[in-house]
């Protein structure tokens, strides 16, 4: 509970900091200029105490990898992968130290190339992972699920990555972890392990909260929601629901391992083709 509201605290400061900056734009704060920077010296010191906490808490309680079966079927690659680094995706908030995200590949339809400058956006039905099916990595309880924000374009130009760094991304870590992993689903897989699959496609959810799931069985499609450059899947592994608390957990996909950044792999998941 100390952690949560600590969090709470932490973008609440933030916030205070966004507003009272945007409106000093139109009218003059009752207050010194120095006194402005109040809240944004508060909100560093208390992300420095978060983050030195984050990495205690990891170190203290690493656990051995679980094996699961892969989310996807067919031929995909890895980004941000904790095969190569850890966190993976340089932080351990919101669950993400052993996170790893991943593209579909099709040699018929290819991803597109990031670009320097144009095209600045495409559609996600450009990319081949848009709408590629997710399946449960293992007889779960489905714990939370929601689908309902939509999928934007994708981030994959230096005008729309600079646009994601520096604007995007800072409103949505203000919001809150929804508006970061975008439409998710949580899996409690048992054992203190929870499965969590993120960015998922508007509408395309098939279960929600309380509902038993096989291995293999379709959960949702993978979509282009949240704090995401282009459709892609990030899955992670996790001991707890709440994504403002949960510490990462490692994982081992069956018949795959974890790939590599790069890494091309051809994936089967339990029970398919059903």
């Amino acid at each position: 509970m100390t952690r949560r509201v600590a969090v709470v605290v932490h973008r609440l400061l933030w916030l205070v900091f966004a507003v009272q900056a945007v409106a000093s734009v139109f009218v003059e704060p009752p207050y010194p200029y120095w006194a402005g920077w109040l809240p944004a010296l508060a909100a560093m010191a208390v992300g420095v105490t978060l983050a030195g906490t984050d990495r205690g808490r990891h170190t203290a309680d690493s656990r051995p990898p679980v094996e699961v079966a892969p989310p996807v079927a067919g031929r995909w690659s890895a980004l941000n992968s904790p095969a190569d680094r850890t966190p993976s995706h340089g932080t351990h908030q919101y669950g993400q130290t052993y996170a790893i995200d991943i593209v579909a590949e099709d040699e018929e339809r290819p991803r597109p190339r990031f670009a320097r400058l144009w095209p600045t956006v495409r559609r996600s039905e450009d990319f081949p992972a848009f709408g590629a099916p997710l399946f449960a990595v293992a007889d779960a309880t489905v714990v939370h699920a929601e689908d309902g924000q939509r999928d934007h374009l994708s981030r994959n130009s230096l005008p729309a990555v600079a646009y994601l760094m520096l604007v995007e991304a800072a409103v949505r870590a203000l919001a809150g972890a929804r508006r970061v992993t975008g439409n998710h689903v949580i899996l409690d897989l048992g054992g203190g392990t929870y499965a969590m699959y993120a960015h998922l496609k508007r509408g395309s959810l098939t279960v929600r909260a309380g509902d038993r799931v096989a291995a293999g069985q379709e959960l949702a499609r993978c979509g282009n929601s949240g704090n995401s450059t282009e459709p892609h899947v990030h899955f992670q592994l996790m001991d707890g629901a709440d994504l403002d608390t949960a510490r990462g957990v490692p994982f081992t996909w069956r018949g795959v391992g974890v790939p590599g950044n790069g890494e091309t792999f051809e994936a089967e998941p339990a029970g398919y083709p059903a």
